[in-house]
Parts: structure tokens; sequence; C-alpha cells
């Protein structure tokens, strides 16, 4: 059964997701639909701000846990804090959308986050997107200028519209059927679900 990954460029925990996907994918032979959504017009309507700076606690909590669950993956050390949040949050995720649409989500998904979380370029920001572009062999003018497009702002919104009717809360979320797995940690069992 296939399985949809909402996915939100912006979550901090989806740095964790983005750099392990691939092997994932090949190891497990996966089926996998993408659908770059805005998580961050979901948790306003919510009214749900997971780490705002006056939660200090919760905040340094967040980057200590993603580096521990880092490490524990075999994964690079992020380089914490990252910038956030996001100044260019839909950007980012609207380049994913066209990134999506030309075949070369998976891609790019993993060197925004790379630049992001290794190298502290925010993602969505002008030399983010630059630089994966470079190292994608995509032109950056032109991309850029799909993802201002109202066709690429449509299919964004088009998505986010589903992760809502799909109950989904949060990023990264991977939905079977009408089955929802929230988080990187529950990867490994929305693939499990797919296939009982």
């Amino acid at each position: 059964m296939q399985i949809t990954a909402f996915l939100s460029i912006g979550s901090t925990y989806t740095f964790l997701t983005a750099l392990r996907l691939r092997g994932v994918i090949e190891r497990e032979g996966l089926d996998l639909r993408f659908r770059p959504f805005s998580v961050r017009a979901i948790m306003r309507e919510m009214n749900n701000i997971p780490f705002p700076p006056e939660k200090e606690a919760k905040v340094r909590y967040m980057w200590r846990d993603i580096e521990r669950r880092a490490r524990g993956y075999g994964l690079p050390t992020p380089t914490v804090p990252a910038p956030y949040p996001l100044q260019d949050f839909d950007r980012a995720n609207q380049v994913g959308v066209v990134a999506d649409r030309e075949g070369w989500y998976l891609d790019y998904f993993e060197a925004t986050y790379r630049a992001w979380f290794l190298d502290g370029i925010e993602a969505g920001s002008d030399d983010n997107i630059r630089r994966v572009c470079e190292q994608l062999g995509k032109p950056y003018d032109a991309v850029s200028e799909a993802a201002a497009m109202p066709e690429a702002d449509a299919a964004y919104r088009a998505n986010t519209e589903a992760a809502k009717a799909a109950g989904v809360f949060g990023a990264p979320s991977f939905v079977v059927g009408n089955e929802l797995f929230w988080g990187d940690d529950r990867l490994e069992d929305a693939i499990a679900f797919s296939r009982a």
C-alpha cells in the first residue's frame, strides 16, 4: 500500500527524516508519494506554536534531542541551534512543490536540510536555494520563478488542505490509507502498517 509523506521544510525534527529517507526508501523498496505542505498554516489554525522562544527549556531539549537522535541513526551531527523559525518558510516548500512536480523532491529535501542543519544556511533563503540548485544542477532563476507562480502556490495549498483532511497536525507525517503516523520516529510504523 502506498505511503503518502506530508513533509514540511521548517519542521526541526524533519531534519532526521530528510537525511535518512533515501536509505529507508532504497532498503525497504517503498512506494512513497511526497506532499510538500504548510505545517505552519495548520499549527496556526490550531493555535499551536511548538517551540516558541519563551519556552527556553523546551527549545533546548528539542535541539539536544535532535542531536541525540541523529547520532543514534548514524547521521552527521547537526549544528544547533540552526536558524529557526524560518523567515521564508513558504518559499522553501513552494520550491519543494516545483521539485516534486519535476521529479527531484527527495534530492531537494535532503540537500536543503543539509545546508540548513549542517552549514547554518537557512532553508528558504536565497543562499540556501541557490546553493541547493547549484549542487543539483538545477537553474536557480527558473526554479525560483516557477516556485513564485500561482500554479506552485495552488499545489502547495492543495497539499495543505489534503494534509488537514488526513488529520495531519505536525510534520513529518505519513499516511497509509486512513491511518496517520506522526513524527520521524513513526516512519517504520507506517511502513509496517502498509504491509500488514
